[in-house]
């Protein structure tokens, strides 16, 4: 009985071992694929305070001035201009009770540079001037990242097969694929001050352009090393 217990014990090491030593061979790889895409969302955040002009114009005028300027250059004020938060400084001298100019904060999203700069150019004209770009953004992000990870793909197989060739061996089947990141590159500081206390004359040379935004897709595959 000991004997066959001591044989048995011997097998399943020795199958063990074997399953070990003839582990498949496999070529590791990684592939990146990088693009550029020019923004197609830019958003802003505009200030209307009676104080930029001294107290001479009403924060009512203001907002009229403005909607006037975006509904001119086709801006839809329903889907593209909210209403933001009064900032900390403002709640606390209204809380206080102090006479203060009185202050409004929207938030802007625009589609063109172009529109952007000329839109900017006019409220200038209208002592609105306190602008800030929070943030730009591509609108068709996700489609182009699956399409990245396939050409990242594709890359790392046609890798795997130059090495192959090197070594005069065929490549096998991939047998294992992980995503492993994307990296959006805004080429862009976010809350950076576009144009601030410029004057008229100033406004009218104003041209904003925006950066393109650098995405990459990285990729890692095992390939099966053929015989």
């Amino acid at each position: 009985m000991k004997k066959l217990f001591l044989l048995l014990t011997l097998l399943v090491f020795g199958i063990g071992f074997g399953q070990e030593k003839q582990e498949t061979p496999i070529l590791k790889t990684q592939a990146s694929f990088t693009t550029e895409v020019i923004p197609d969302r830019i958003y802003l955040g505009i200030q209307l305070s009676e104080s930029d002009t001294k107290g001479r114009t009403s924060l009512e005028h203001l907002e009229l001035q403005l909607k006037k300027v975006l509904e001119n250059n086709q801006v839809d004020l329903k889907k593209q201009l909210t209403l933001g938060n009064l900032s900390s400084n403002f709640r606390k001298y209204f809380l206080k009770k102090q006479d203060v100019h009185k202050t409004k904060y929207y938030e802007l999203v625009l589609y063109t540079a172009p529109q952007t700069s000329k839109i900017l150019r006019e409220l200038a004209q209208h002592a609105i001037s306190n602008v800030r770009l929070l943030k730009t953004e591509y609108s068709k992000l996700e489609a182009l990242k699956i399409e990245l990870k396939g050409k990242a793909a594709a890359k790392a197989k046609k890798q795997a097969e130059s090495m192959m060739a090197g070594l005069g061996q065929k490549l096998g089947l991939a047998i294992y694929v992980s995503d492993m990141q994307t990296q959006i590159n805004p080429l862009y500081a976010p809350n950076t001050l576009m144009r601030a206390d410029y004057n008229t004359e100033a406004a009218v040379d104003l041209d904003v352009d925006f950066d393109k935004l650098q995405v990459q897709v990285s990729v890692t595959v095992h390939f099966d090393i053929g015989d």
